[in-house]
């Protein structure tokens, strides 16, 4: 008889509780809670997460109807059970200081210092469990001149010169900084977080300890640079916006077709000579302006025109017929429907529709699959992004507090 039941994610008997909000912490505790993690956020009785109302877009309920929930909340709280704690109450915060006895980690994304008000911060809770591996997120970390303040990506996309490299050159029709069109960075501080828990876990095995991670958006900010920084700390030379082309690779931005446009991606000087034989010009590869992707980037002005002039004889899909074969990078500038409609994407099964029953009008909700692919401890879609409270009785039960207390506290607005 085969056995249908999906394996213990990896992560299965870790313990973290969610004091986090928008995204860049959610964006962490939902990759633990992908593994396998029982994840268990914390939320204000009554309002919950701020992403609960960034909305248009709603969630719909089944007649197709917008509901007052916003579909961003649900990008990066599934897995998780939700709890509504008043943590400004003292018995607020006996229940999450219960709930931090159990846990293993704890990831918070407060103002420095601002739990400390609460007897929540990580000096209190780590000298309650020693084990507890205690992760903050800030905007600007825990120390410096900028610690106090709120940080957000936008202003630290500003600040950290992202801004400065996105978008098209001053001059160009369009010119000007631009934010890239996710929050880079809170997604890249939620990915940076959730190693660095790893880390701290994997550290406690051989310690018996946990420890404090102190993760800043400015810092993720800087490092996420790349080779754009390495360019600069190497040159002195600032770079800076030149739309989709690459500073260092020519030719690799997007190309006018026929009927709009596609991209090419080409990394080196093989590539380029079986693009220029395709193409009808194997002259290109032995001109001596493009021989090598140095001299490319040096000549670039001369090279992208003359290949636009032949790109746009032929529609993106037969430039990426004609190329498909012969190892020359090509794709198609999708928008999001057409990438959610695209075949490698359905044959992933990139879009998931998980079933929620929270007596809200929602039967489902429809969102991303998580990108980790594990052989053995594959992460398994447990739970729809929750309703607000939807858990709050079932984990207080775990506490041992009885269906009395629990009316009493909700009559005192405590949960």
């Amino acid at each position: 008889m085969t056995d249908l039941t999906p394996p213990a994610g990896a992560l299965a008997g870790i313990q973290v509780l969610d004091l986090s909000r928008v995204l860049a912490g959610p964006w962490c505790t939902q990759i633990l809670a992908d593994l396998g993690a029982d994840v268990v956020k914390v939320e204000r009785p009554g309002a919950g997460d701020d992403t609960r109302h960034w909305g248009p877009p709603f969630l719909q309920d089944a007649d197709g109807n917008d509901t007052t929930q916003a579909s961003y909340f649900t990008a990066c709280n599934r897995n998780k059970r939700s709890v509504t704690i008043d943590m400004a109450t003292e018995d607020g915060q006996q229940l999450i200081r219960q709930m931090a006895l159990q846990a293993d980690v704890l990831v918070e994304n407060f103002k420095v210092g601002g739990l400390a008000r609460y007897g929540l911060d990580h000096a209190t809770l780590c000298a309650l469990n020693p084990r507890l591996v205690y992760c903050s997120v800030t905007g600007f970390g825990q120390d410096g001149p900028y610690a106090e303040r709120a940080g957000y990506d936008l202003m630290i996309q500003a600040m950290t010169g992202m801004m400065s490299i996105t978008g098209r050159a001053d001059g160009e029709p369009g010119g000007g900084p631009l934010r890239v069109g996710v929050a880079l960075t809170d997604l890249f501080t939620g990915v940076y977080a959730s190693s660095a828990i790893l880390a701290a876990l994997h550290a406690r095995h051989r310690t018996g300890e946990g420890q404090h991670i102190d993760m800043a958006l400015l810092d993720v900010g800087m490092a996420i640079l790349a080779n754009q920084a390495a360019g600069f700390l190497a040159t002195g030379v600032a770079p800076g916006r030149q739309g989709n082309s690459h500073p260092s690779l020519a030719p690799y931005q997007d190309f006018a077709t026929q009927d709009g446009s596609m991209l090419l991606a080409i990394g080196n000087d093989g590539q380029f000579a079986r693009f220029c034989a395709a193409a009808g010009h194997p002259e290109w590869a032995q001109d001596a302006r493009f021989a090598s992707n140095t001299l490319r980037v040096k000549h670039r002005a001369a090279l992208i025109p003359a290949m636009e002039a032949v790109t746009r004889t032929r529609t993106t899909a037969e430039w990426i017929a004609l190329l498909e074969d012969k190892a020359v990078p090509c794709g198609p500038i999708n928008t999001i429907a057409q990438a959610f409609d695209d075949a490698q994407v359905r044959a992933r099964g990139l879009r998931v529709a998980l079933p929620r029953d929270a007596g809200d009008g929602v039967a489902q909700i429809t969102g991303v699959a998580s990108p980790l692919r594990l052989s053995a401890h594959p992460p398994v879609l447990r739970h729809a992004p929750p309703a607000l409270g939807q858990h709050t009785d079932e984990v207080l039960q775990v506490l041992g507090v009885d269906a009395a207390q629990r009316a009493e506290l909700r009559a005192r607005g405590v949960v």
